[in-house]
């Protein structure tokens, strides 16, 4: 993996489904000029057709996984790994180091100085907490959550509890947090949570050897 330049703090973003991570997301590249790297939209775009990822699931799990047109059929891939651990750890080792190839060459691409942001929803399950200087976790009350994902998203409110409950706790987040934004307010006290981070994480002196935060 090629290092950054040591002014560059890479700082993992994650939560839980509907917790309020994009607006965090959101605030630190307008507010802030971070630089953004969504591991949704780089799975997106390796599962496009013609991509690497599609081409890797298909050869893992059989032509099923396509649609008559040639796409991704995400709703039966969704199916077979939420409810498959086996299935699901297949895919993961397909596309979670895909994903941090791309991750890796879009931050090599960071101005001197500039936060490096990775949005990764699945931070704690990949287990990739390890390869950061900072970790932000963004919570919400539980039902406020499943309130979002029923109202916003259309789904089911059995189906949000059960998609919230496959992923990683927050306790489990918090485990590997350095800082934890609870977004039960306004967005205005969201922002300024955001805010009170960046501060806190710029004023972390950087070792020069490791380009790691020291105490």
């Amino acid at each position: 993996m090629t290092d950054q330049p040591r002014t560059n703090p890479r700082i993992g973003l994650t939560g839980g489904i509907a917790a309020g991570k994009s607006t965090v997301a959101r605030r630190l590249a307008e507010e802030h000029g971070a630089l953004i790297i969504d591991a949704d939209a780089i799975v997106r775009k390796l599962q496009e057709p013609g991509g690497r990822g599609l081409a890797a699931i298909v050869a893992e799990f059989g032509n099923d996984m396509l649609t008559a047109d040639g796409t991704l059929d995400r709703a039966r891939l969704g199916a077979l790994v939420f409810n498959d651990e086996d299935a699901r750890a297949r895919l993961n080792a397909i596309i979670h180091p895909m994903v941090r190839e791309e991750a890796q060459r879009l931050a090599d691409s960071a101005a001197p100085g500039q936060l490096i942001i990775e949005d990764i929803p699945l931070l704690v399950e990949s287990g990739q907490a390890g390869r950061f200087d900072h970790v932000i976790v963004v919570e919400a009350p539980l039902m406020e959550r499943v309130r979002r994902m029923v109202e916003d998203r259309g789904m089911h409110e059995d189906d949000a509890h059960a998609r919230i409950a496959a992923q990683a706790t927050d306790e489990q987040r918090r485990e590997v947090a350095t800082h934890v934004l609870v977004n039960q307010g306004s967005v205005d006290e969201l922002y300024q949570a955001v805010d009170a981070a960046v501060a806190s994480i710029l004023a972390v002196p950087r070792d020069a050897d490791s380009g790691r935060g020291t105490d």
